[in-house]
């Protein structure tokens, strides 16, 4: 993401999973971590996607640790694709491996990421659940995501082509969860990530 992003690799569930961390500037001890999930593997998604870069500078500079990783079979990560079962099992080892005892945490993903981050969250309870998740273009059509906390941030393109609004919006309508709509923005937020990222910003508290 920048010339400070630190990068290094931990032990997995099936070997070893590439991680990127970036640290907010402004402060010596950060008001939490964040771990953020990539789009697809199979279509071309890593942790080098623009919205997931999008998503981690939105929250560095709300004040969080970030943490960027591959999926299972992306880059130097070990493994192969496993439709997001496995790759759940790879955001919570990420997560063990980088959650600080007494700091907060804070999930995010985008599409297939996004998808995977609502797995990994329920499997998280009690002490250990996350403060807030946070869902940018989720998938929600091919497969369900798992129902998420009321104060979910969930920000959607009005004509995204891969994951149609309307698909999103059945997802939220039965949890009564509210969807932030992009007028005229697709999947990928082509000339529209600055207003992405200062929306999340904003949307914060």
């Amino acid at each position: 993401m920048n010339s400070k992003t630190q990068k290094r690799q931990i032990d997995g569930p099936v070997g070893t999973i590439e991680c990127a961390i970036d640290l907010p500037a402004d402060r010596t001890e950060p008001r939490g971590v964040a771990v953020v999930a990539h789009p697809h593997p199979l279509f071309g998604g890593t942790l080098d996607n623009k919205v997931v870069q999008t998503l981690a500078r939105a929250l560095v500079l709300l004040g969080y640790e970030t943490v960027r990783f591959n999926f299972r079979g992306v880059g130097a990560t070990a493994g192969t694709h496993d439709e997001g079962r496995g790759e759940s099992d790879d955001m919570l080892a990420v997560i063990e491996a980088f959650r600080r005892p007494g700091l907060p945490l804070v999930l995010g993903g985008f599409s297939f990421g996004g998808y995977v981050t609502t797995l990994a969250a329920a499997r998280l309870a009690g002490e250990a659940a996350a403060e807030r998740i946070v869902l940018i273009g989720p998938s929600t059509q091919r497969a369900t995501p798992a129902p998420v906390p009321a104060d979910t941030l969930v920000i959607h393109g009005e004509t995204d082509d891969v994951v149609p609004l309307a698909s999103t919006l059945d997802w939220a309508r039965p949890q009564q969860l509210p969807v932030i709509v992009m007028p005229g923005v697709g999947h990928f937020f082509h000339g529209q990530l600055p207003q992405l990222r200062q929306l999340i910003v904003r949307s914060w508290h």
